[in-house]
């Protein structure tokens, strides 16, 4: 049972744990990649795109030497999607290690 004089405590306690988890996640970055590493993306664990690396090649296409812009926008937002799912990992990550195994349900 909660003892209510307690709540203040748990409350800062929570708040504090909040903070730190967003630190965490402003410093904590990721590399998504598309096209055999053609083009990159990199964003923190916030999901805020940090850069966007191209390579002079991968905007050409290979049949013609000119510009292929419907398949660098699609390796773009391939790379995108990457490393938005390796933030999703990191968030994850760090939830579990902050909670400390309270194995709260829907966390895992």
């Amino acid at each position: 049972m909660i003892n209510p004089l307690k709540i203040p405590e748990m409350l800062a306690q929570a708040n504090q744990m909040q903070e730190q988890m967003q630190q965490k996640l402003a410093q904590t970055v990721v590399e998504g990649t598309a096209g055999g590493g053609a083009v990159s993306a990199t964003m923190n664990g916030k999901k805020q795109l940090l850069r966007i690396h191209i390579e002079p090649l991968a905007a050409l296409s290979l049949t013609s030497g000119q510009p292929d812009v419907e398949m660098l926008e699609d390796l773009i937002v391939s790379a995108v999607n990457d490393a938005g799912n390796k933030a999703d990992d990191a968030i994850k990550s760090s939830v579990q290690g902050m909670l400390g195994g309270l194995n709260l349900p829907g966390l895992t």
